[in-house]
């Protein structure tokens, strides 16, 4: 559909109408350069999130037509982008894949419903929303939102909260390290996929790339397959690509060994790739498993950008 009817639709639903509202003050801000706050970011890649689902996503816009100054004003405020940004930039090749924006929308709108809220947020259906996207979605397009390089605190910030992490991996108060092994253990999908990553991430000081069975790969997956359980890994700040869980090992007692051992399986785990020690984006495509994300896709990185209708 146009734009202009797409937009027609959204504003005669009360949630597209909200968000297609906030996206637009977003877009404002962005344009005349105004400084915008955690609160006001969250909300403006909450509204992309949401937006993903409209029929907005895909309008276009005819040469000739009426109005067209109001369609391509509609088509940019959707599609606003930072071409600086890696993160967003991977987030527009996710919209060329139906799947990919499917899925991913899906687990969006879920996790954010509470998000931030341990009393709304259901937890179980948005770690099920997580797995069906990284189980279903072709790795190019995981790996390449999941993992892609910033330099920035604004990109960083994004490829942090890819995951929703609000939902999906913070809880109001941290949880003691020992108990989120015992969720996990109790759970069969996370038990297994616990498994898969001690067997494939396992760190050497014996190989020089940190890791004993050599495949890079091979951790990369089984990181993302802890993704989506009660052990769900994140992003720990907007300014390195560090990760951990969110746990502590506080009042540990006599388990203080075992539990700083299951937070270091993230933390300081060199078959993960050296993720302390830098940000800068061509250490991160040149070492380790960052080299196995595949970071352009054919060129078609910039397709999003053409808001014509094909003529016919």
């Amino acid at each position: 559909s146009d734009c202009i009817a797409a937009e027609q639709l959204c504003l005669l639903d009360s949630t597209c109408n909200g968000t297609y509202r906030t996206l637009e003050s977003c877009v404002l801000a962005r344009t005349r350069f105004l400084p915008l706050d955690h609160q006001s970011r969250d909300r403006c890649l909450q509204a992309e999130l949401v937006l993903g689902n409209s029929s907005l996503l895909h309008c276009k816009c005819h040469r000739r037509m009426r109005r067209q100054e109001h369609c391509l004003r509609i088509f940019w405020t959707v599609h606003s982008t930072d071409a600086t940004n890696p993160c967003l930039k991977a987030t527009h090749v996710c919209n060329l894949s139906k799947k990919c924006v499917r899925l991913r929308t899906d687990y969006a709108s879920i996790c954010t419903k509470g998000a931030g809220s341990e009393d709304m947020c259901d937890r179980r259906k948005c770690h099920r929303a997580l797995r069906n996207f990284f189980e279903k979605v072709p790795e190019d397009f995981t790996k390449t939102i999941l993992f892609c390089p910033c330099q920035d605190e604004r990109c960083g910030e994004r490829r942090r909260k890819t995951i929703v992490p609000d939902c999906s991996f913070q809880y109001n108060t941290k949880p003691n390290c020992l108990w989120l092994l015992d969720s996990c253990l109790e759970d069969h999908i996370c038990k297994s996929r616990l498994a898969d990553f001690q067997q494939n991430c396992q760190p050497t000081d014996m190989s020089p790339d940190g890791c004993s069975q050599h495949n890079h790969a091979a951790c990369l997956q089984a990181y993302m397959g802890m993704i989506g359980t009660p052990m769900t890994p994140n992003y720990v700040s907007n300014f390195s690509v560090e990760v951990s869980l969110w746990c502590t090992c506080e009042s540990s007692g006599n388990q203080k060994e075992k539990c700083d051992q299951i937070l270091s399986m993230f933390e300081s785990n060199k078959c993960l790739g050296e993720f302390h020690r830098t940000t800068d984006s061509s250490y991160l495509q040149k070492n380790s498993i960052w080299k196995h994300v595949t970071l352009d896709i054919k060129g078609r990185e910039h397709e999003y950008a053409e808001p014509w209708a094909t003529s016919t």
